[in-house]
């Protein structure tokens, strides 16, 4: 299978993986996904277990966080496997790592051992709590972080345990927020000459979209409870059942909510005093909601989506895969791309967020099913060993 070049704003760049799963990964999953040569280091005959991972015969979510990736394998727990590390680090930009705390620093490959070898090196850590603080040494998923950042709390049903969302989302954030801190810290150094270590947490990744949470507490002794489908105040902005399927209809805005009259049949309702204001609608939420949905409730989701749309009023359908697939937006953004596999013909993923109008990113391909696949290429090209000496690590389990 011939792999197209790397293309995007970050191709001059290169990032050493280690770690594996989700949070540091994802990370990674971005620098590729812009252009940077990201190799990933994985326990030899082991592989990162996020390759088995999936419903059962379609192991998929591997090619998602692998793509664009070069991999090769090496024993960090021992001192040659250490040794690559370190001779990869000399020329790299960022060493990316989602151990637990500490880790590193027993094999010999802390921030100041590597930043004594290269003093460029942006060195990005992903973990649940950080490296500092008494919670450090703790091991942490995401679904603690979520937890402890406060999201589980407000997720579901408040006559309930607390929900979660169907995916991994604090590793995402954690992710997203790894990068956005290495690429400030790239452009310090592109000022200064000086790398840096990123810390970044699962649980201070969600911790930082949880709006206004902890000053409304504070300052107003206020403590957000789970409320479902909906947020207390904000109304109407909730899920309404049509004849054939779901709809979100988010028109709480003043002058959003004159339009959303028009659109039902029902102008004066804007000026009832149960509804005029956003405080007034926000007091009432439930009978509003419930107006809303006995209107719904008699009409097809393409009739609600059509009068909400000619009238300005936000919109959109409850989506899943199949409705994904054949969405002529999702088209025509290239929300969902073709990419390259040799296991999963046609296989199509998310495409490259957020889109760059000169320099945009492209997944190269699906990212290696063989476990070190790029061992040999990685080790002659960036540190000049010959197919004897791979072949020796290899023999000896170093690789």
């Amino acid at each position: 299978m011939q792999v197209p070049p790397r293309k995007g704003p970050l191709t001059d760049l290169r990032v050493i993986e280690l770690g594996q799963l989700i949070a540091g990964p994802f990370c990674g999953q971005i620098f590729a996904d812009f252009g940077a040569d990201v190799i990933k280091v994985e326990p030899p005959g082991q592989g990162d277990p996020l390759r088995d991972w999936g419903q059962e015969g379609f192991p998929l979510w591997w090619s998602v966080v692998a793509r664009g990736k070069r991999c090769i394998t090496a024993n960090l727990r021992e001192a040659e496997g250490q040794d690559i590390i370190r001779r990869l680090i000399a020329e790299a930009d960022f060493l990316l790592e989602n151990f637990r705390p500490g880790t590193l620093e027993k094999w010999g490959l802390g921030y100041e051992a590597l930043k004594a070898i290269n003093p460029r090196l942006i060195m990005i850590r992903v973990s649940g709590y950080g490296q500092t603080g008494p919670y450090a040494a703790r091991a942490g998923y995401a679904s603690v972080g979520e937890a402890m950042g406060g999201l589980r709390y407000v997720m579901g049903e408040a006559d309930r345990l607390p929900a979660r969302a169907g995916i991994s989302l604090g590793d995402s954030l954690a992710g997203l927020h790894a990068a956005l801190g290495a690429l400030a810290a790239l452009h310090h150094r592109e000022k200064t000459g000086e790398g840096q270590m990123v810390d970044a947490t699962i649980y201070e990744s969600v911790l930082s979209v949880m709006e206004g949470l902890v000053p409304e507490y504070q300052f107003g002794g206020y403590i957000r409870e789970r409320t479902g489908s909906y947020l207390p105040g904000i109304a109407p902005s909730n899920i309404y059942q049509g004849t054939d399927g779901m709809v979100v209809i988010a028109a709480n805005q003043d002058t959003v909510f004159a339009r959303f009259c028009e659109a039902i049949g029902q102008p004066g309702l804007k000026d009832h005093p149960d509804y005029r204001t956003h405080t007034a609608r926000g007091k009432n939420q439930s009978a509003l909601d419930a107006l809303i949905q006995s209107w719904a409730a008699t009409r097809s989701i393409e009739e609600i989506e059509r009068l909400m749309t000619e009238h300005g009023v936000p919109v959109g359908r409850v989506y899943r895969a199949p409705e994904m697939l054949s969405d002529p937006h999702y088209a025509a953004r290239e929300s969902l791309i073709d990419v390259l596999s040799e296991r999963w013909p046609g296989l199509r993923q998310q495409g490259v967020f957020p889109k760059l109008s000169e320099t945009p990113g492209r997944p190269r391909w699906a990212g290696p099913e063989t476990i070190g696949q790029h061992t040999e290429e990685v080790l002659s090209e960036l540190l000049g060993l010959t197919p004897e000496q791979v072949e020796k690590l290899r023999t000896s389990g170093i690789v």
